[in-house]
């Protein structure tokens, strides 16, 4: 047996593992949503399981989970998994995959052996780029630098102990910084909750005068908007996406079954339809990922094919939102129901930034080259 079948055994095994977990985090999301309460339980279940340290490269004790091109498929499925469990989770763990995968490819060596160590002994690292009224900076003292600002819609704030953000330095640059968190920032709650997502832990971090080694800084300026990373990276919270409407459509189906209505001819038009929309999100992610993970070969048509699978994935979830509010009638709205509580989760995770920009650029490359070519 080569290393490869190992690894692949080892993914197989995870994704065991996660089955049952993920199916309580599914139980436990309407009283987490209610209280507005952190999926911590579940997240801890999950790091035990070796959701964490999965996404560590393969060289490096992982199994290069969102990290590593040959994972590409594994790393679609595991997303998809938890998004069906728990779309909040969902955000959390494709926080932490984006952050790791930022350190590994552009930390240098001490820095990616350090992010490969914590999250192999379980650390959360989350991924902060949305800056409040202060914008984050950060300028050079003797032995590291000193913060100041914020940064808004931070998911797991208070519960991550690592982060990576963005913040503008005294040069005018936009650099990457790897944070040991609970150094003195303070956390918030938003000044207006999240209508969905409520378990992910969402809020505002202050870094006023907080201090940190210059080791933190990691990567070359303007690192993060980099392309086609930047872009073609959008296929994995795509992933998520597609977890979650499956679930939304299992959810609904149980409910017409329940009320003896799925017989209904009007009823099986509309879950025909929502079948075919969470298949089509599902084989989009499939082909996105392909792409997203060969971007650096294929930069212009990686870009284009994830901006497409990503704008089709929000019209499936947004067409099926409508068919099952349509096909339960009030019963959608009523916030006992888990139903009322996946569609505004959904609708909450969809609101990506840029979707117009996305579809345009798209266009834009298949307007020069022809679509059936893109598949080559």
């Amino acid at each position: 047996m080569d290393a490869a079948d190992t690894v692949e055994e080892a993914v197989a095994a995870l994704l065991t593992r996660m089955a049952p977990l993920l199916a309580a985090s599914r139980d436990h999301a309407q009283k987490l949503d209610a209280e507005g309460v952190f999926a911590s339980d579940d997240l801890a279940a999950l790091t035990r399981a070796g959701i964490l340290a999965a996404a560590v490269p393969t060289l490096m004790g992982g199994l290069g989970i969102g990290t590593e091109p040959a994972r590409a498929v594994a790393t679609a499925e595991l997303l998809h998994s938890v998004g069906s469990g728990s779309i909040a989770l969902g955000r959390i763990i494709e926080g932490h995959i984006n952050a790791v995968r930022l350190v590994i490819r552009n930390g240098n060596e001490a820095q990616r052996v350090a992010t490969a160590e914590d999250a192999r002994a379980g650390h959360l690292h989350a991924l902060w780029v949305t800056d409040g009224p202060e914008a984050l900076r950060y300028i050079h003292i003797a032995n590291g630098i000193e913060l100041s600002g914020e940064k808004l819609f931070c998911s797991a704030a208070g519960h991550a102990t690592r982060a990576v953000v963005t913040a503008m330095g005294p040069d005018g640059e936009r650099r990457l910084l790897l944070l040991t968190m609970r150094q003195g920032e303070e956390i918030h709650h938003l000044p207006a909750g999240l209508q969905g997502v409520r378990s992910a832990g969402t809020g505002r971090v202050v870094f006023n005068g907080v201090r940190h080694g210059s080791a933190t800084i990691f990567g070359a300026p303007g690192a993060y908007l980099r392309e086609p990373e930047f872009s073609a990276g959008a296929w994995r919270a795509s992933a998520v996406t597609a977890g979650a409407l499956s679930a939304l459509v299992d959810a609904a189906r149980a409910e017409l079954v329940s009320r003896n209505r799925a017989a209904n001819p009007e009823q099986r038009q509309r879950l025909g339809r929502m079948y075919i929309n969470a298949e089509t999100a599902r084989l989009w992610t499939l082909g996105a990922c392909s792409f997203g993970e060969d971007a650096d070969a294929k930069a212009e048509r990686a870009t284009a094919m994830v901006n497409l699978a990503r704008i089709a994935i929000e019209a499936a979830c947004m067409d099926t939102i409508q068919l099952v509010q349509r096909s339960l009638g009030l019963s959608a709205f009523v916030q006992a129901n888990p139903v009322e509580r996946m569609c505004r989760d959904l609708a909450t995770y969809l609101r990506q930034p840029a979707p117009d920009e996305a579809l345009s650029e798209a266009a834009a490359y298949f307007t020069d080259h022809p679509l059936i070519a893109g598949w080559d």
